[in-house]
């Protein structure tokens, strides 16, 4: 964390696993940026938030891709990228239901959200959303698995959006 906090590698709008964001500050983020729309009195515009939370988020973050973020994005090579490496791959997963135990199969997916390294892996992993938002000019903050999107559109007399 603090070789991310020195080099300033995670976003300035995710508010989560860090020092001095919380959901204290995404809630101020969104409501002020929904609060100027609305004052900057341009009439005809509406401010439309939608807010994405991700089912089982944490499960959906494949190990592969994963680690070529981490190599690419975040820089970490050598034996740290090998320690990842080792921590992610060769993983194996059982249920048991019934008494009965299944057979093993390999995890390709999924980090650990209880985990101290878990979250911090799965905001790595989603950070390439806002270079959509970016690409289609939407305000956006991120708070663990939430995401929201808003912005303000033209509204025409008959209420329907231009």
């Amino acid at each position: 964390m603090s070789y991310v906090e020195s080099n300033e590698l995670f976003l300035a709008y995710q508010s989560t696993y860090r020092r001095y964001h919380s959901t204290e500050t995404a809630v101020v983020i969104v409501h002020n940026d929904l609060l100027r729309a609305v004052d900057s009195g341009r009439r005809g515009r509406l401010s439309a938030p939608v807010l994405l939370d991700l089912s089982l988020a944490f499960d959906t973050v494949h190990h592969t891709v994963l680690l070529g973020i981490l190599e690419n994005r975040f820089l970490v090579s050598g034996v740290l990228l090998d320690w990842f490496r080792s921590y992610l791959t060769d993983r194996w997963q059982t249920f048991y239901t019934g008494g009965s135990q299944s057979a093993a199969f390999a995890l390709d997916c999924s980090v650990l959200q209880g985990s101290v390294l878990g979250p911090v892996e799965f905001i790595a992993y989603t950070e390439d959303f806002t270079e959509l938002f970016r690409r289609y000019q939407l305000h956006y903050h991120l708070y663990a698995d939430d995401k929201q999107l808003y912005d303000d559109v033209l509204v025409s007399q008959a209420g329907t959006l231009l």
